[in-house]
């Protein structure tokens, strides 16, 4: 469905990535994992036309899609759940959610809207209310719903579960086992790497700017000398790091 193939992407004389190649299946759950600053950031954005590759060509169905504006890949089926959320604040939930639907037909939206008020509840109770004044994890629900309101057959999630309580955790984490089995494809970037392991298909692990090592999630489960050197302790047992050393 999605292959990557030797993208290159730099902000100003810096390389933040390097090469890197991968590929998401139809229905499949593909992790990226690494330390704070090992272009998984810069990889998902160079994927969903935020920022402009150096090199590489990225295909989605057999098309090529490097460069096209983010609203050209909605259109064609791809959607990011955004780092931090990006929310509009002063528009109220139902508003969030009919921006995100705005490349699907009136009807369609309309049942997509039902179906986000089914699917989040705690949205449902607030869909009146002024998405600023949503709790962390209420705004991290709106952010994956508002990307499911294009109808994506791949969605992209930039480390959804960062800063939320563990019963929030656990939620994110069933709704992508959730979205799999709906045969949905998934391409996410998350910091708690044990977790995100437990879920993916498979997983690639980035490490300053390169993609070191690749395997299913077992494999990668099982190997220790990843989270000692590639990843760091902290990531392996879900530990948010909050060191920076490079662009993300």
């Amino acid at each position: 469905m999605l292959e990557v193939e030797g993208l290159t992407a730099r902000y100003g004389s810096i390389a933040a990535l390097r090469n890197a190649s991968l590929n998401v299946g139809s229905g499949e759950v593909v992790g990226l994992i690494g330390p704070n600053g090992a272009g998984k950031t810069t990889l998902l954005s160079a994927i969903a036309g935020l920022i402009e590759p150096a090199e590489g060509r990225v295909t989605f169905e057999r098309d090529d899609i490097t460069g096209h504006t983010p609203e050209k890949l909605l259109r064609s089926g791809v959607a990011l759940v955004p780092e931090h959320r990006r929310i509009f604040a002063d528009l109220t939930v139902e508003e969030n959610l009919k921006i995100g639907g705005v490349t699907v037909a009136p009807a369609k939206r309309a049942e997509l809207l039902d179906e986000m008020a089914e699917r989040f509840e705690v949205l449902s109770e607030k869909w009146d209310v002024p998405a600023g004044f949503l709790s962390g994890g209420e705004a991290q629900q709106l952010a994956i719903a508002r990307a499911l309101m294009s109808a994506p057959r791949l969605l992209m999630m930039d480390e959804p579960s960062l800063g939320l309580a563990p019963v929030l955790v656990d939620l994110v984490f069933e709704l992508i086992d959730t979205l799999r089995d709906q045969g949905r494809a998934l391409l996410v970037v998350e910091q708690n790497a044990a977790r995100m392991l437990e879920v993916s298909d498979r997983a690639y692990v980035l490490r300053s700017g390169e993609i070191v090592a690749t395997g299913t999630g077992a494999e990668l489960s099982r190997r220790d000398d990843l989270f000692d050197t590639f990843v760091g302790h902290d990531a392996g047992n879900g530990t948010p790091r909050h060191a920076q050393d490079g662009p993300r």
